[in-house]
């Protein structure tokens, strides 16, 4: 007795199946460390300007400080661009990569 084993998903090689992927470009703003900003006010800047939580913007401080610069929100750039805009407004040194 000889017993065959449906696959449980049909498939069919000679169909060709197009695949479309929409690919954005990410961006990321990163701040740079300086000696004017204090901790405390990178830190309320990342909260309410990256909605950052305050452990986030804690870490990411203090990764600036250590490290020289740190990338603190990443997406596509028109969404970036207004809150890199404000980091600098609030004299934080930053940009879009």
């Amino acid at each position: 007795m000889q017993l065959t084993v449906k696959p449980l998903i049909e498939t069919n090689p000679e169909i060709e199946v197009d695949v479309l992927t929409a690919e954005t470009e990410k961006h990321q703003i990163i701040v740079h460390n300086d000696d004017v900003n204090t901790f405390d006010w990178v830190i309320e800047s990342l909260i309410e300007v990256c909605e950052h939580t305050a452990e986030q913007a804690e870490q990411c401080t203090i990764i600036i400080h250590y490290k020289g610069k740190c990338d603190v929100l990443s997406g596509e750039y028109d969404y970036l661009k207004p809150r890199c805009t404000e980091l600098l407004n609030r004299g934080i040194s930053a940009e879009i990569v």
